[in-house]
């Protein structure tokens, strides 16, 4: 992946670190999922789509509340180990994919999140797209985390 607006252009492969993201990338705190929980992310019966979902941190946590989850990212290392921690979640769907180049049915989807990623998509692509797969109604986030110090 490259980006000229990130890293000064240099090319960057989140799939060298998946096994590392996989044991010690376990941000977020439980506030996080209550409040996406309390906007409707992850309801039973909902459809959502999970962008850079790297190693599925944010579909497992919310996937005992019963919503049908598909989860892509562009790195195959990651989804891999997404997989391998997301078996006991038959409800999240992975699959090896770009955000740009992902297809649903047009209005179709519940929620879309994209969380600690959204800077590496081209929005000219990506942008249309979530608002043709969102239903009505539907909530797309974009969601990211800073620490104060």
């Amino acid at each position: 992946m490259r980006s000229q607006d990130i890293d000064h252009g240099q090319q960057f492969d989140f799939g060298k670190t998946s096994r590392e993201y996989a044991k010690f990338r376990d941000i977020y705190p439980g506030e996080l999922y209550h409040k996406l929980y309390s906007m409707g992310v992850g309801s039973r019966g909902s459809r959502w789509l999970d962008l850079g979902t790297g190693t599925g941190q944010i579909p497992r946590g919310l996937a005992r509340h019963g919503a049908e989850i598909l989860a892509v990212d562009a790195s195959e290392n990651q989804i891999e180990q997404a997989i391998r921690l997301s078996r006991n979640f038959p409800n999240i769907h992975y699959r090896v994919c770009r955000a740009e180049d992902v297809e649903q049915p047009a209005h179709s989807l519940d929620v879309i999140t994209a969380c600690q990623c959204f800077w590496y998509f081209d929005p000219r692509v990506v942008v249309p797209k979530i608002k043709t797969m969102l239903r009505h109604g539907g909530l797309f986030l974009k969601i990211y985390m800073d620490y104060l110090i």
